[in-house]
């Protein structure tokens, strides 16, 4: 029994010793478990931050995206629009079997900056030239069925078109327009200055396309143009966009045209080169060669209150309205004056030599601007006219004696259905701006 006492007794003496041995290690343990906690509330801060970090980063990455892309699009757009329209056409459209087509230049003269001495031409073709570019004109002969330029005097600078900007106003409206479409006149088209040359539109009056085609190329009607340029674009300045369109495609980069007329501004330009390349085009137009080589158009207007009137109109040229004769030996088609004091005396024409060796009629286009005067203007257009006469016969001879066939030298290709034309009647042309 004591036995079981002193035993008992020695276990709780154990158990009393083994008490504070345990609290010990429990405030030992203690320490570890809060560095532990601190250890994770330091790795959870931590990776808040770095996702806080993650996000910011994205965030920034996307505003940047949002800024950069619509600006990298602007840049390639306004590179792409500044790109010459053939190396886009190429980039876009080149094929091989466009490759093998005939290249879009090989029915053009190539304009040069340097004056073509024609060898044959036994008069003073140097006095002609000093005299040229004594009087600032820009001169230019060009033989459409060989494609060869025969004279060439500042063709690439720029100049005022006056009233030969109705060329391009001409080409856009066959091009866009139906000339059978009445249209009707607006108020826009009959406000110009008192010496502006008209062809007597009233505001609401009704005429077809036609005949105000008719009126620009003939009579040089400013009115006209504005209700040409109304009726296919809605405003004068839409159309002058177009044209400007329209005439980047025919290669003829260097003018600027802001109107239908040629009324004078200083950023409404062109070249002589350009106005080639401008009538060229237009002359692939059967319309248009019939329309410019009339003598006499009468066109209706009917108005507002429904009276119907009547205006003739004749050629501002002087070749076809009788004020000057064309040289022996050239058929004059027609063509296009311009007069303004900016732009001098201008005069783009299509001719024919009419009495060739061979027998043929051998197509040119010869170009005159900034002439001092109507005299200066078609003496110097005489003597282009006259090489023109001197290249067909030498070209014919040349070609009999070697049995070529001469119209198998170029690849051109004008409009040759003109009206056989009897009326003969004429007058003088006057206004400062046709």
């Amino acid at each position: 029994m004591e036995r079981d006492v002193q035993v008992t007794r020695a276990g709780d003496a154990a158990r009393e010793r083994a008490k504070p041995a345990r609290k010990e290690d429990v405030a030992a343990k203690r320490p570890h478990r809060r560095q532990e906690e601190l250890a994770r509330k330091r790795m959870t801060r931590k990776k808040r931050k770095r996702q806080r970090i993650l996000l910011l980063v994205g965030v920034a990455i996307c505003l940047a995206l949002a800024i950069i892309c619509p600006g990298t699009l602007f840049f390639l757009n306004q590179k792409y629009a500044n790109t010459a329209y053939g190396m886009r056409y190429e980039t876009n459209a080149f094929t091989k079997s466009l490759y093998e087509d005939r290249l879009y230049a090989s029915s053009l003269c190539v304009g040069t900056e340097k004056a073509l001495e024609y060898g044959d031409f036994d008069s003073d073709w140097v006095g002609f030239h000093e005299e040229v570019v004594y009087l600032g004109e820009k001169a230019a002969l060009f033989d459409v069925e060989h494609c060869q330029t025969l004279y060439s005097n500042k063709v690439f600078e720029k100049l005022y078109p006056a009233s030969t900007t109705k060329l391009m106003t001409a080409y856009v409206t066959l091009k866009y327009g139906n000339l059978d479409d009445v249209v009707v006149v607006g108020r826009n088209a009959t406000i110009f200055e008192p010496e502006a040359v008209l062809c007597g539109l009233q505001e609401g009056d009704q005429i077809t396309l036609y005949d105000l085609l008719c009126g620009l190329l003939l009579c040089s009607g400013n009115d006209n143009a504005v209700a040409i340029a109304e009726h296919i674009s809605g405003s004068v300045e839409s159309f002058a966009e177009l044209m400007n369109a329209e005439a980047w495609q025919l290669g003829a980069t260097h003018s600027h045209f802001l109107n239908p007329h040629g009324l004078h501004e200083e950023e409404h330009y062109t070249t002589a080169y350009d106005l080639y390349l401008i009538f060229n085009a237009c002359l692939q137009d059967t319309r248009f060669v019939e329309i410019i080589s009339m003598y006499t158009y009468t066109g209706t207007m009917t108005g507002a209150d429904g009276s119907v009137r009547y205006g003739t109109w004749r050629p501002s040229n002087y070749y076809l309205s009788g004020n000057w004769l064309s040289p022996d030996g050239i058929r004059v088609i027609g063509g296009k004056t311009g007069t303004t004091n900016e732009a001098g005396s201008c005069l783009v024409l299509y001719s024919v030599t009419s009495n060739s060796s061979d027998g043929a009629e051998h197509p040119y286009i010869s170009i005159v601007m900034g002439a001092p005067s109507k005299p200066h203007l078609y003496n110097t257009m005489d003597i282009l006219l006259d090489v023109a006469i001197v290249s067909a016969n030498d070209v014919a001879n040349t070609d009999s004696s070697s049995g070529v066939d001469s119209s198998a030298d170029g690849d051109y290709s004008i409009a040759t259905d003109t009206p056989s034309v009897t009326d003969s009647e004429v007058s003088p042309d006057t206004g400062t701006n046709h």
